[in-house]
Protein backbone atom coordinates (compact mmCIF):
# COMPACT_ATOMS: atom_id res chain seq x y z
CA UNK A 1 0.00 0.00 0.00
CA UNK A 2 1.15 3.29 -1.01
CA UNK A 3 2.21 5.86 2.39
CA UNK A 4 0.40 8.70 2.62
CA UNK A 5 3.70 10.96 2.27
CA UNK A 6 4.25 8.83 -0.89
CA UNK A 7 1.47 9.86 -2.39
CA UNK A 8 2.19 13.17 -1.86
CA UNK A 9 5.35 13.32 -3.38
CA UNK A 10 3.24 11.49 -6.32
CA UNK A 11 0.74 14.00 -6.14
CA UNK A 12 2.30 17.29 -5.76
CA UNK A 13 1.55 18.55 -8.97
CA UNK A 14 -2.00 18.18 -8.61
CA UNK A 15 -2.33 21.26 -6.24
CA UNK A 16 -5.68 22.90 -6.97
CA UNK A 17 -7.17 20.95 -10.22
CA UNK A 18 -5.95 20.65 -13.75
CA UNK A 19 -4.63 23.99 -14.33
CA UNK A 20 -1.72 23.34 -11.45
CA UNK A 21 -1.21 19.73 -12.47
CA UNK A 22 -0.09 20.89 -15.94
CA UNK A 23 2.56 23.10 -13.17
CA UNK A 24 4.03 20.45 -11.88
CA UNK A 25 6.39 20.72 -8.12
CA UNK A 26 9.51 22.30 -7.47
CA UNK A 27 12.79 20.17 -7.37
CA UNK A 28 13.06 21.21 -3.30
CA UNK A 29 9.61 19.14 -2.77
CA UNK A 30 10.87 15.93 -4.32
CA UNK A 31 12.69 14.14 -1.33
CA UNK A 32 12.80 14.56 2.31
CA UNK A 33 14.82 17.60 3.32
CA UNK A 34 16.23 17.85 6.88
CA UNK A 35 19.15 19.78 9.18
CA UNK A 36 20.28 17.07 11.62
CA UNK A 37 21.88 18.31 14.90
CA UNK A 38 24.38 16.20 16.96
CA UNK A 39 22.32 17.35 19.85
CA UNK A 40 20.03 19.12 20.46
CA UNK A 41 20.03 20.16 24.24
CA UNK A 42 23.31 21.46 25.99
CA UNK A 43 23.78 22.30 29.66
CA UNK A 44 25.76 24.97 29.10
CA UNK A 45 27.03 28.00 26.89
CA UNK A 46 30.46 26.50 26.01
CA UNK A 47 29.66 23.41 23.70
CA UNK A 48 29.53 23.07 19.77
CA UNK A 49 27.09 21.64 17.77
CA UNK A 50 27.47 19.94 14.56
CA UNK A 51 24.93 19.52 11.55
CA UNK A 52 24.04 17.69 8.79
CA UNK A 53 21.49 19.01 5.83
CA UNK A 54 20.76 17.41 3.41
CA UNK A 55 17.22 16.34 1.13
CA UNK A 56 17.25 12.42 1.06
CA UNK A 57 15.19 9.53 -0.30
CA UNK A 58 14.92 8.09 3.35
CA UNK A 59 14.73 10.61 6.20
CA UNK A 60 17.84 10.90 7.77
CA UNK A 61 20.16 9.36 5.06
CA UNK A 62 22.59 10.94 2.99
CA UNK A 63 21.35 9.79 -0.50
CA UNK A 64 20.39 12.47 -2.84
CA UNK A 65 21.67 15.57 -2.18
CA UNK A 66 22.81 18.52 0.24
CA UNK A 67 20.98 21.56 0.90
CA UNK A 68 22.78 24.87 -0.06
CA UNK A 69 25.01 26.02 2.51
CA UNK A 70 23.84 29.94 1.21
CA UNK A 71 20.39 29.03 2.20
CA UNK A 72 21.21 28.48 6.01
CA UNK A 73 20.93 30.71 9.07
CA UNK A 74 21.30 30.12 12.75
CA UNK A 75 19.38 32.40 14.91
CA UNK A 76 20.61 32.87 18.56
CA UNK A 77 17.97 32.74 21.28
CA UNK A 78 18.03 37.37 21.16
CA UNK A 79 17.30 37.20 17.85
CA UNK A 80 20.62 37.91 16.41
CA UNK A 81 22.53 35.85 13.90
CA UNK A 82 25.50 33.33 14.40
CA UNK A 83 27.87 32.47 11.67
CA UNK A 84 28.34 28.71 11.12
CA UNK A 85 31.81 27.37 10.56
CA UNK A 86 33.63 24.83 9.37
CA UNK A 87 31.37 24.46 6.48
CA UNK A 88 31.80 22.22 3.60
CA UNK A 89 29.26 21.16 0.84
CA UNK A 90 29.41 17.31 -0.67
CA UNK A 91 27.31 15.58 -3.01
CA UNK A 92 24.94 14.27 -0.45
CA UNK A 93 24.72 16.49 2.31
CA UNK A 94 26.30 20.21 3.49
CA UNK A 95 28.16 20.06 7.20
CA UNK A 96 29.07 23.05 9.75
CA UNK A 97 29.70 23.96 12.76
CA UNK A 98 28.33 26.01 15.28
CA UNK A 99 28.86 27.48 18.88
CA UNK A 100 26.60 27.58 20.82
CA UNK A 101 27.36 31.07 22.76
CA UNK A 102 23.94 31.97 24.19
CA UNK A 103 21.61 30.66 26.60
CA UNK A 104 18.12 29.80 25.69
CA UNK A 105 16.80 28.10 22.37
CA UNK A 106 18.21 28.65 18.53
CA UNK A 107 17.18 27.91 15.12
CA UNK A 108 18.74 26.58 12.20
CA UNK A 109 16.60 27.45 9.29
CA UNK A 110 17.35 26.94 5.67
CA UNK A 111 14.56 28.38 3.63
CA UNK A 112 13.45 28.57 0.09
CA UNK A 113 10.49 30.19 -2.53
CA UNK A 114 10.02 29.25 -6.35
CA UNK A 115 7.55 30.20 -8.68
CA UNK A 116 7.33 26.92 -11.47
CA UNK A 117 4.68 26.68 -13.81
CA UNK A 118 4.29 26.40 -18.01
CA UNK A 119 3.46 29.11 -20.97
CA UNK A 120 2.78 28.60 -24.56
CA UNK A 121 5.32 30.33 -26.68
CA UNK A 122 4.61 30.05 -30.84
CA UNK A 123 2.63 26.89 -30.02
CA UNK A 124 5.54 25.35 -27.74
CA UNK A 125 5.14 24.94 -24.04
CA UNK A 126 7.96 25.74 -21.97
CA UNK A 127 8.51 25.51 -18.33
CA UNK A 128 9.40 28.17 -15.45
CA UNK A 129 11.78 27.42 -12.68
CA UNK A 130 12.47 24.10 -11.73
CA UNK A 131 16.24 21.78 -13.12
CA UNK A 132 17.06 21.46 -16.34
CA UNK A 133 19.92 21.03 -18.77
CA UNK A 134 20.53 21.24 -22.49
CA UNK A 135 18.07 19.62 -24.87
CA UNK A 136 19.16 16.56 -26.48
CA UNK A 137 18.85 16.16 -30.24
CA UNK A 138 15.80 14.61 -31.48
CA UNK A 139 16.37 10.95 -32.10
CA UNK A 140 19.23 10.87 -28.87
CA UNK A 141 18.97 7.75 -26.89
CA UNK A 142 18.17 8.36 -23.41
CA UNK A 143 14.24 10.05 -23.49
CA UNK A 144 13.71 13.25 -21.65
CA UNK A 145 16.19 15.04 -20.20
CA UNK A 146 13.93 17.23 -18.09
CA UNK A 147 14.28 18.07 -14.71
CA UNK A 148 16.46 16.23 -12.98
CA UNK A 149 18.10 14.37 -15.37
CA UNK A 150 17.86 11.83 -18.79
CA UNK A 151 14.81 10.42 -18.04
CA UNK A 152 14.15 6.41 -19.87
CA UNK A 153 14.02 4.65 -23.16
CA UNK A 154 12.93 7.30 -26.15
CA UNK A 155 10.93 6.90 -28.84
CA UNK A 156 7.42 7.69 -29.88
CA UNK A 157 4.82 9.56 -27.69
CA UNK A 158 7.65 9.44 -24.97
CA UNK A 159 7.73 12.37 -22.70
CA UNK A 160 9.51 14.64 -24.36
CA UNK A 161 8.09 14.62 -28.08
CA UNK A 162 8.74 11.70 -31.11
CA UNK A 163 12.20 9.64 -30.84
CA UNK A 164 13.19 11.25 -27.61
CA UNK A 165 13.81 14.81 -28.54
CA UNK A 166 13.68 16.99 -24.95
CA UNK A 167 11.74 19.74 -24.17
CA UNK A 168 13.60 23.08 -24.39
CA UNK A 169 15.20 24.58 -21.02
CA UNK A 170 13.49 26.06 -18.55
CA UNK A 171 12.72 29.96 -18.36
CA UNK A 172 13.64 32.05 -15.31
CA UNK A 173 10.76 33.78 -14.36
CA UNK A 174 11.63 37.58 -15.13
CA UNK A 175 12.71 36.42 -18.86
CA UNK A 176 9.03 35.23 -19.41
CA UNK A 177 8.06 37.00 -22.63
CA UNK A 178 5.44 39.90 -23.12
CA UNK A 179 3.44 37.64 -25.81
CA UNK A 180 3.53 34.64 -23.64
CA UNK A 181 0.13 32.92 -23.86
CA UNK A 182 -1.96 29.96 -21.13
CA UNK A 183 0.42 31.55 -18.36
CA UNK A 184 0.28 29.03 -15.66
CA UNK A 185 1.98 29.49 -12.49
CA UNK A 186 2.50 28.67 -8.73
CA UNK A 187 4.60 29.61 -5.71
CA UNK A 188 6.31 27.18 -3.75
CA UNK A 189 7.95 28.05 -0.23
CA UNK A 190 9.55 25.43 1.75
CA UNK A 191 11.21 25.69 4.63
CA UNK A 192 13.61 23.48 6.81
CA UNK A 193 14.50 23.82 10.64
CA UNK A 194 15.80 22.39 13.39
CA UNK A 195 16.70 23.73 17.32
CA UNK A 196 19.13 23.60 19.93
CA UNK A 197 18.55 24.70 23.63
CA UNK A 198 21.19 25.27 26.00
CA UNK A 199 19.97 25.72 29.22
CA UNK A 200 16.23 26.02 29.71
CA UNK A 201 14.09 26.59 26.63
CA UNK A 202 13.04 29.79 25.61
CA UNK A 203 10.20 31.26 22.84
CA UNK A 204 11.89 34.24 20.95
CA UNK A 205 12.62 32.28 17.94
CA UNK A 206 9.28 30.98 16.98
CA UNK A 207 7.66 34.77 17.05
CA UNK A 208 5.94 34.84 13.56
CA UNK A 209 6.90 36.90 10.79
CA UNK A 210 3.55 36.90 9.28
CA UNK A 211 3.82 35.08 6.29
CA UNK A 212 3.88 32.20 5.05
CA UNK A 213 3.17 28.60 6.84
CA UNK A 214 4.84 28.88 10.11
CA UNK A 215 5.68 26.31 13.03
CA UNK A 216 4.30 27.76 16.59
CA UNK A 217 5.19 25.16 19.13
CA UNK A 218 3.14 25.42 22.04
CA UNK A 219 5.37 22.56 23.78
CA UNK A 220 9.18 23.81 23.73
CA UNK A 221 10.52 21.25 20.28
CA UNK A 222 13.61 20.73 22.64
CA UNK A 223 11.73 19.17 25.64
CA UNK A 224 9.55 16.70 24.29
CA UNK A 225 9.85 13.17 25.97
CA UNK A 226 8.84 9.42 25.00
CA UNK A 227 5.45 8.44 26.42
CA UNK A 228 3.86 12.48 26.66
CA UNK A 229 2.16 14.31 24.59
CA UNK A 230 3.21 17.52 22.54
CA UNK A 231 1.27 20.94 21.05
CA UNK A 232 2.38 22.83 18.28
CA UNK A 233 0.35 25.43 16.37
CA UNK A 234 1.08 25.72 12.47
CA UNK A 235 0.37 29.66 11.58
CA UNK A 236 0.03 30.89 7.83
CA UNK A 237 0.32 34.31 7.25
CA UNK A 238 0.04 34.81 10.91
CA UNK A 239 -2.99 33.12 11.83
CA UNK A 240 -4.43 29.57 13.05
CA UNK A 241 -4.27 27.29 10.26
CA UNK A 242 -6.63 25.05 10.20
CA UNK A 243 -6.82 21.71 8.45
CA UNK A 244 -2.88 20.89 7.86
CA UNK A 245 -1.97 17.82 7.20
CA UNK A 246 1.29 17.15 9.38
CA UNK A 247 3.39 13.38 9.17
CA UNK A 248 5.66 12.58 11.54
CA UNK A 249 7.93 9.76 10.82
CA UNK A 250 10.56 8.26 13.35
CA UNK A 251 14.58 7.98 12.41
CA UNK A 252 16.02 4.65 10.66
CA UNK A 253 13.31 4.26 7.95
CA UNK A 254 15.78 2.14 5.58
CA UNK A 255 16.38 -0.72 8.21
CA UNK A 256 12.01 -0.82 8.45
CA UNK A 257 10.08 -2.53 5.97
CA UNK A 258 7.31 0.31 6.74
CA UNK A 259 7.87 3.91 7.46
CA UNK A 260 5.65 3.69 10.53
CA UNK A 261 4.59 7.32 9.76
CA UNK A 262 1.43 8.95 11.39
CA UNK A 263 -0.48 11.34 10.50
CA UNK A 264 -2.13 14.07 12.03
CA UNK A 265 -3.85 17.47 11.14
CA UNK A 266 -4.45 20.72 12.72
CA UNK A 267 -7.60 22.16 14.23
CA UNK A 268 -9.59 25.10 13.98
CA UNK A 269 -7.22 26.53 16.22
CA UNK A 270 -3.45 25.35 14.09
CA UNK A 271 -2.96 23.09 17.05
CA UNK A 272 -2.12 19.77 16.18
CA UNK A 273 -1.04 16.74 19.35
CA UNK A 274 1.37 13.89 19.02
CA UNK A 275 2.32 11.46 20.92
CA UNK A 276 5.53 10.59 20.88
CA UNK A 277 6.13 6.11 21.29
CA UNK A 278 9.32 5.84 21.92
CA UNK A 279 12.90 8.34 22.01
CA UNK A 280 14.77 8.99 19.12
CA UNK A 281 15.11 10.97 16.17
CA UNK A 282 11.91 12.47 14.60
CA UNK A 283 11.20 14.11 10.94
CA UNK A 284 8.00 16.22 11.13
CA UNK A 285 6.18 17.69 7.81
CA UNK A 286 3.47 19.40 7.18
CA UNK A 287 1.79 20.92 3.90
CA UNK A 288 -0.60 23.79 3.16
CA UNK A 289 -2.24 25.40 -0.15
CA UNK A 290 -4.22 28.33 -0.89
CA UNK A 291 -4.98 30.92 -3.60
CA UNK A 292 -2.88 34.03 -1.94
CA UNK A 293 0.52 33.84 -3.29
CA UNK A 294 3.43 36.80 -3.44
CA UNK A 295 3.92 36.23 -7.38
CA UNK A 296 1.02 38.52 -8.57
CA UNK A 297 1.19 36.44 -11.69
CA UNK A 298 1.00 33.11 -9.89
CA UNK A 299 -2.85 31.21 -9.45
CA UNK A 300 -1.75 29.43 -6.23
CA UNK A 301 0.64 28.72 -3.46
CA UNK A 302 2.42 25.47 -1.99
CA UNK A 303 3.87 25.81 1.31
CA UNK A 304 5.69 23.31 3.19
CA UNK A 305 7.02 22.75 6.65
CA UNK A 306 9.86 20.18 7.72
CA UNK A 307 11.76 20.30 10.95
CA UNK A 308 13.93 17.39 13.01
CA UNK A 309 13.24 17.22 16.46
CA UNK A 310 14.94 14.91 19.04
CA UNK A 311 12.40 12.52 21.97
CA UNK A 312 14.10 12.14 25.04
CA UNK A 313 13.71 9.26 27.61
CA UNK A 314 11.49 10.37 30.10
Amino acid sequence: MTSPLRRWRLGAALLAGPVLAAIGAPAAQADSPFILPSTTSLAGTSGVVTFDAAGSDHVFSMDHRPIQLASITATRPDGTAAEPYNAVQGRFRSVFDLKIDQEGTWKISSGQTQVSGTFILDGVERRVGGRGGPPRPAGAPGGMAGPGGPGGPGGPGSPGGPGGESRLPPVALQDIPANATDLHLVENISKTETFVTAGAPTDTVFKPTGTGLEFAPITPPNSVAAGEVAQFRFLIDGKPAAGVKVTVIAGGVRYREETGETEHTTGADGVVTINWPSAGLYWIHAEAEDKHPSEKRAEARKMSYAATLEVMTP
